[in-house]
């Protein structure tokens, strides 16, 4: 039987809490808080946390093989090494368009990084989601899939590999793509549209369910492989952001809120707004994959538009 009923296990207050991953090599949860430029990791079974200070606003950050993350700060890929909490310059990402950051991010099973980027001040349709592979020779290759972003949020794969997921926040639009084994995007549809709050970032689980994270919705929805709605999961925040599979069995979801935008009316009546939260399931959410390890010590980049 479900228990699905969300507690807070670390009510840290995070002014935009973002981008849950599931580290299985550590038994850890790794986060972001994107206003407060910061990245946070919680130990379940020992209930420690662990807090470094980025020196950008950070939108996603995710394991690479060799123990490593590689880091979506404002201006660019980064890798952070947590043993010593430095930050080394990856590739540069849009540097004509200044007004853009990166936003969430997800390795697939094959070890493809999908990101997206966004108008910081979500009113234009600058941002893009892209795509990057390691190379041979350890350098990134990032190619633009699909652009007309506003905010942009959650790219996740099906279990099949075969259907992405990525929102349009500001568009409250969820939207479905066909992958093909290269990565190439296709079909572009409208999965599902909310009408109460905006689309944040998505995880699939085992059974192929999207899970939404539901900004000013106070919920996290959930979606069949066909579109059919199922009964949302409430959770005592206003703004809901991202949750992530991980324990032992990956049946422990864990959930990131924030606290940006709310008045003091919203936060007095919930107060653990910003707090990390928990709750077990059943079905099993996908097993976290991590990014290739470089290798080399410079890595290149290289840029396409979508054709």
């Amino acid at each position: 039987m479900d228990t699905m009923t969300p507690q807070c296990i670390w009510d840290l207050k995070a002014q935009l809490g973002e981008g849950p991953v599931w580290v299985a090599a550590e038994q850890a949860l790794y986060f972001v808080d994107i206003v407060g430029s910061a990245i946070h990791r919680y130990v379940p079974a020992i209930q420690a946390t662990t807090s470094w200070q980025a020196p950008r606003r950070p939108g996603f950050l995710v394991p690479v093989a060799d123990g490593t993350f590689m880091c979506g700060l404002q201006d660019g890929l980064h890798a952070f090494d947590p043993v010593i909490g430095r930050f080394s310059a990856q590739a540069v990402v849009e540097p004509d368009k200044p007004g853009n950051r990166i936003n969430d991010g997800y390795v697939d099973p094959r070890g493809r990084l999908w990101f997206g980027t966004m108008d910081d001040g979500e009113a234009s349709p600058s941002g893009a989601l892209y795509c990057v592979t390691r190379e041979g020779d350890g350098t990134l290759r990032i190619v633009r899939q699909d652009e007309g972003y506003v905010v942009t949020n959650g790219p996740a794969l099906s279990p099949d590999g075969r259907t992405l997921y990525h929102n349009d926040s500001h568009r409250q639009s969820i939207y479905a793509f066909d992958v093909s084994g290269d990565g190439a995007l296709a079909n572009r549809r409208v999965f599902a549209r909310l009408s109460e709050g905006y689309p944040d970032g998505v995880v699939v689980d085992s059974a192929g369910c999207l899970w939404v994270g539901v900004w000013g919705g106070g919920r996290i929805e959930r979606f069949a492989p066909d579109g059919q709605r199922l009964a949302p999961v409430m959770v005592p925040a206003r703004n809901v952001t991202k949750v992530a599979f991980g324990g032992e069995d990956y049946r422990t979801v864990f959930v990131t809120t924030a606290r940006k935008g709310l008045d003091a009316d919203v936060l007095a009546a919930q107060p653990l707004t910003g707090g990390l939260f928990t709750f077990r399931v059943d079905v099993p959410g996908q097993e976290q994959a991590t990014f290739p390890a470089s290798g080399v010590r410079e890595l290149g980049r290289e840029l396409h538009s979508p054709a």
